[in-house]
């Protein structure tokens, strides 16, 4: 599997990516809104919708500045933790929560997708929104979700993903490879990190299988919802009982 990195020096990617993420915490918000023409808020909101009314205890992994958890919070009447590797991003996620007064239904948390620190069989949904192509070990991520999510819970992750149709796949190629890395990197300061977004989707894209990882780990229910014509991935795996 090859390793798509931000900044292309010595450090591992997990260190590289923190490092961008605390970069461009400050700009990330109105980035993201603007970048996604305000439909990273659908995306989100369809994937919870996915999740049954009787959750009562949700984890989103890169929680990022919080939206993910915020959308929760929205949608279901869980108690939502959000966690993640970037303090400056959660210290920007933290201010929105007081400010919507979620402070009861939210906790936010530094830490690693791959050393999850909770029990097993703790939750009854975990979100990641557009992270999983940053974790170091995709595999290892995947192993400890599994492992903290209750039996019958329920994984959801969303994925860019290049869209199939013309003239669809090629507008999206000319604005995520020439358009999105140029106002990324002028609003954030740091080029290197819009330039890895496109290169990290392709090298998703392109080199893992998800479905694959997802059942090497014990998910045995897999399937994948093509949104916004295909501009995104909705993957949702449940963790099924272990037949004896």
């Amino acid at each position: 599997m090859s390793k798509t990195t931000p900044y292309k020096n010595t450090k591992s990617k997990k260190e590289q990516i923190t490092s961008m993420f605390n970069n461009i915490a400050p700009s990330y918000d109105i980035l993201n809104h603007s970048l996604s023409l305000g439909m990273d808020y659908v995306w989100r909101k369809k994937a919870i919708l996915e999740i049954e009314d009787s959750s009562e205890r949700i984890l989103d992994i890169a929680t990022g500045t919080a939206d993910f958890a915020i959308t929760a919070a929205k949608y279901t009447n869980a108690d939502i933790i959000g966690l993640d590797i970037s303090k400056e991003m959660l210290n920007i996620g933290q201010k929105k929560i007081t400010n919507k007064k979620l402070n009861n239904r939210i906790k936010l948390k530094l830490a690693d997708c791959e050393n999850l620190p909770f029990n097993d069989n703790v939750f009854d949904a975990i979100t990641v929104g557009f992270g999983i192509r940053n974790f170091e070990n995709i595999e290892l991520g995947a192993k400890e979700m599994y492992r903290t999510l209750k039996t019958g819970g329920k994984l959801l992750i969303l994925e860019p993903n290049e869209p199939k149709i013309f003239p669809l796949k090629q507008l999206y190629r000319f604005y995520f490879q020439k358009i999105l890395p140029v106002i990324g990197g002028l609003i954030s300061k740091d080029k290197m990190a819009y330039k890895y977004l496109p290169d990290s989707v392709d090298n998703f894209n392109n080199h893992i299988s998800l479905e694959k990882i997802l059942s090497n780990v014990g998910f045995k229910e897999f399937k994948i919802k093509n949104l916004t014509f295909g501009v995104v991935n909705l993957y949702i795996a449940i963790k099924k009982p272990i037949k004896r």
